[in-house]
Order: C-alpha cells, then structure tokens, then sequence
C-alpha cells in the first residue's frame, strides 16, 4: 500500500527556546499532537486529502494559540479579519476567503468556496454573503476576544506600528495555521488559514488566502503549506516556486522546498517557512526562522511534533 501522510504548521518566527514556559510549551504541542492525530485518522479511514487538511485545520482554528479561527489577532479597528484557503492536487480546484468576520472555521467557507460555487476567491462583503446563504453560524466578538492578544494590539493602536501574530518583537511569529496531505489514493491537498496581522490597515491581505502563494496543491507535483511575512511570500509566489522547481527542474520536494525557503525568499529580504508533501507522501518542513510549530505523522511510523529548530 502507498504511504499516506500528513503535515501541519502553526507559525513560523523567533521561537527562542526557554523564553516560553514548559506549561505553555506543552500545551502548544497537545493541540498541534491533536490536529495531527485527527487528520491522520481522516488518512487511515481511506478518506481524501482534502478532508484531512479541512479537519486538521479546523482544530487549530479551534484553538485561542494559534492565529486563526478563535486566536486571530485583533485589527486596527479592534475587530477580526481573517483568510483562509483550501487546494485539491487532484482536480487543481481550489477555494478562498478573505477579510471574513465571525466565522468560527473559515477553512470550511474556503472549501465551500471551491466545491459549492464557481469562482476560487472571495472577499470582504461578498464572502460573508456567501456564507450567510451557506447557513454559517456567526460567532459574537466574544468568541474571538482573547486577553494576551488584545493587550497586545492596545500596547501598538493609534500607532502605524503592525505586528505579525500576538507575540512581542523580540519573540514575534507569523500567525498562520495549515496542513498537507497524501492520501492512500497518492492524492494530495493544502489548507491555510490566518487571522493577519496585528493593528493591520486598510484590508491588508496577505499570502495565506492566495493560491500559490501561501497555498498550492498539485498532484504532478507537492502539496504547500506556507508561513512567514506574507508580502514576500506573494512576490515570490512561493508554494508555485517549490512546485515549479519539481516540474521543470526535477528536484525532490525536499530539495524544492529548501532551495526557496533557504534561499530564494531569502535573497528578496523575506524570512518564514513552509509544509510540504509530495504525491508519494514524503513531507519537508524547512524555515529560515528559529523555530516552527510543526508536526508530521505517516504510515511509514513517523510521529513527531516539534517547535525549535
């Protein structure tokens, strides 16, 4: 039987060990070691990819650690705004939203958007139209309020200061979530999904909800998932770059993804990393930062959930 496999990402940046505590450390990993987990579970039932990264997704959009879903950052106008977006490799279909409030699972409204619509992105207004049509539940303020996250945005607001996730500048990270997947078919899929940036502006947007950006899935080649300082990775159209440098360059997904995360972004003054996974279930994981959030489970008999570098 084909190796099935899974990987996720809970941000990338200066992940010092020994600033954070061992409790919080903990429960970091238990909540990335359930998503995981559960995606998987969808992989070994003989269901897609695309379920897989939707499920795993969704727990850490769950999850008030994580920026996206419940822990998305607070904007300059103390509200939420939040992306996400979803690729089947299979059929290249894919789905994307943005500037979306009071969505509890925007990877969800994202795989709606791919599989109960005509169009791949929408935004703002229009996103929220759909999803009002699709029956969403709208979660209250509340929901999304997570102390930490809002001293943080008081500590910057009035100012034309961002930051990227919740975290102070010596310990700042980029709060984007995500998986990839193998399925047992050798099928494979992305999923990302962000709350932004704190104190963002003016509907700023950045390469999680953009395909081949900061999501991409094609079966000629890998499956990415990526984090780090958005701007950058759209100029460098990044999950594109890795699978490009497969196809035309036949290089290995490890190679491909190391090649623009260790390289490519760098030259261009970006800094982050990425998930990846190939048709044959072989996982990358590279960041140019101090750390990542990361985990990888296959039938091969990997389980491993790590944070430092």
């Amino acid at each position: 039987m084909k190796t099935f496999s899974i990987a996720i990402h809970g941000g990338a940046g200066t992940l010092v060990k020994g600033m954070m505590t061992p409790e919080l450390e903990a429960q970091y990993k238990a909540v990335l070691q359930l998503a995981l987990d559960a995606g998987y579970n969808v992989l070994e039932a003989g269901k897609t990819a695309v379920e897989a990264v939707e499920v795993a997704v969704k727990l850490l959009e769950d999850s008030h650690l994580f920026n996206a879903g419940k822990g998305s950052v607070f904007t300059a106008t103390e509200s939420h705004e939040m992306d996400a977006s979803i690729m089947d490799g299979k059929t290249l279909n894919a789905g994307a939203v943005s500037l979306i409030t009071g969505i509890k699972n925007p990877v969800s409204l994202a795989r709606d958007v791919m599989e109960k619509s005509e169009h791949v992105f929408l935004a703002g207004d229009g996103a929220m139209q759909f999803a009002k049509e699709r029956d969403y539940k709208l979660e209250d303020a509340s929901y999304f309020y997570d102390e930490f996250r809002h001293k943080q945005w008081l500590d910057i607001k009035d100012t034309d200061s961002f930051q990227l996730d919740h975290a102070k500048k010596k310990d700042s990270k980029f709060g984007t979530v995500g998986a990839v997947a193998c399925d047992k078919d050798g099928n494979i899929a992305a999923a990302t999904s962000t709350g932004g940036m704190t104190n963002k502006k003016w509907g700023r947007v950045g390469d999680s909800p953009m395909i081949g950006a900061g999501n991409y899935a094609n079966n000629k080649t890998c499956a990415i998932s990526c984090t780090g300082s958005g701007e950058f990775f759209i100029r460098g159209v990044v999950a594109y770059d890795v699978a490009c440098l497969m196809e035309h360059k036949g290089m290995s997904v490890k190679d491909a993804s190391s090649e623009v995360i260790h390289k490519r972004i760098l030259e261009i003054g970006g800094d982050g990393g990425l998930i990846a996974v190939d048709t044959k279930g072989n996982i990358a994981m590279p960041f140019n930062t101090e750390g990542m959030y990361r985990g990888q489970k296959s039938s091969d008999g990997v389980d491993d959930v790590s944070i430092y570098g």
